[in-house]
C-alpha cells in the first residue's frame, strides 16, 4: 500500500466522480483506476460500487475513508512539526536556571515565548550556576542562563542583559541614601554580610574581589544558596547583602536597594550554551531573551 493510493482514494472517495477525482489530483482517470483497483487488491475488499451512472462507497469504503483522513492529516502535521523543528520553530530545550533569575525579567521574556512560540517546550529546571554548567558539559541540559561567563572548547556564553550590583540595606538602615545617590563600597567595610555560598555561585567571589579592591574582606555573618534567601535574611535585619540590579523588581516591605560606586562589580546575565549544539530551537529562544544574543 502506499501514500498516493491513500491520496487518490480520499479524493475519489469525497468526490464519487473519476473525472473530477482525476482533474483534483492532476493525473488522467486511466491511472486513478489501476490504483484504486490495486488499492483494493491489496486490501482484499471493495471499497466502491461501480456503474454507469455513479460512484458510491460500499460500508467498507466509508470506515476505510475516515480512518484514511485521520491518516493523512497526521502525516500532514508530522510534515509541518518537522518543518518547523528544522526552522526553530518548533522543539524542546531543557533549560537549567537558578532561582535568583526568577526575580528579573526572566520570567515575562519566556512568557512572551510561549506566546508566540507554543510550539517550542521549555522544560525549566533549578538548578546552582556551578551545576547548571556541569549539567550543560554532560549534554543534560540546552540552555544555561547564568551570571558566569564560560568560554572554551565546550561551551560558549553570548550576553543577555547587562546587570549593575546593587546594595540590599533594611529600610531604616543608616546607609540608606535618596535614589539618586550612590554608596561607596567601601563605606558596607564594617557591615555584616550575608553571602552567597563561594562553591555554588561566582557572583560570591567577584564580591569578594571587589571588596578586597577596597581594602577590606567582608564580615560574612550568613552564608546562603539563593538570592531570595538574601533579600529575607536582610529584610528581617540580620545585615546587608550585594544582589543584581535586576532582583529589586522583587520589593518586600522593610528593603530599599541603594546604587553601588562599584562600575567593575557586575552581575551581567549570559546564555550558556554548548559550541556543538544541534538544537534549532534555542535560537528562537534566545532571540526572545535578548535580540543581539544570537550573535557573536
Amino acid at each position: 500500500m502506499e501514500l498516493r493510493q491513500l491520496r487518490y482514494f480520499a479524493a475519489l472517495a469525497e468526490e464519487l466522480n473519476f473525472t473530477r477525482a482525476a482533474d483534483r489530483l492532476h493525473i488522467s482517470q486511466p491511472p486513478l483506476s489501476a490504483q484504486i483497483a490495486q488499492l483494493e487488491q491489496e486490501l482484499g475488499v471493495q471499497l466502491l460500487h461501480r456503474n454507469s451512472r455513479r460512484v458510491s462507497l460500499t460500508d467498507a469504503g466509508v470506515a476505510f475513508l475516515q480512518d484514511t483522513r485521520l491518516l493523512l492529516q497526521r502525516l500532514d502535521e508530522a510534515q509541518r512539526h518537522v518543518r518547523q523543528i528544522h526552522e526553530g520553530l518548533a522543539g524542546r530545550v531543557e533549560l537549567g536556571v537558578s532561582g535568583s533569575h526568577f526575580l528579573g525579567p526572566l520570567p515575562q521574556r519566556l512568557g512572551l515565548l510561549a506566546q508566540a512560540r507554543p510550539e517550542i517546550v521549555v522544560a525549566i529546571r533549578e538548578l546552582s550556576p556551578s551545576r547548571q554548567i556541569e549539567a550543560l558539559r554532560e549534554g543534560r541540559i540546552d540552555l544555561s542562563i547564568s551570571r558566569q561567563q564560560v568560554d572554551d572548547e565546550i561551551l560558549r556564553s553570548r550576553l543577555l542583559w547587562p546587570d549593575p550590583v546593587v546594595a540590599a540595606l533594611p529600610a531604616a538602615h543608616p546607609l540608606a541614601l535618596p535614589p539618586a545617590h550612590t554608596l561607596p563600597l567601601a563605606s558596607l567595610a564594617t557591615e555584616p554580610f550575608i553571602m552567597l555560598e563561594r562553591e555554588s555561585s561566582s557572583f560570591a567571589a567577584r564580591v569578594y574581589r571587589a571588596c578586597a579592591a577596597q581594602g577590606y574582606t567582608p564580615r560574612v555573618t550568613h552564608t546562603v544558596v539563593e538570592v531570595p534567601t538574601q533579600l529575607s535574611l536582610v529584610q528581617a535585619g540580620l545585615g546587608i547583602a550585594l544582589v543584581p540590579a535586576s532582583t529589586s523588581a522583587y520589593r518586600p516591605d522593610g528593603l530599599v536597594f541603594q546604587a553601588l560606586d562599584a562600575a567593575d562589580l557586575q552581575a551581567d546575565v549570559y546564555a550558556v550554551t554548548r559550541r556543538d549544539s544541534r538544537n534549532t530551537a534555542l535560537e528562537a529562544i534566545l532571540e526572545f531573551l535578548a535580540p543581539q544574543a544570537h550573535t557573536e
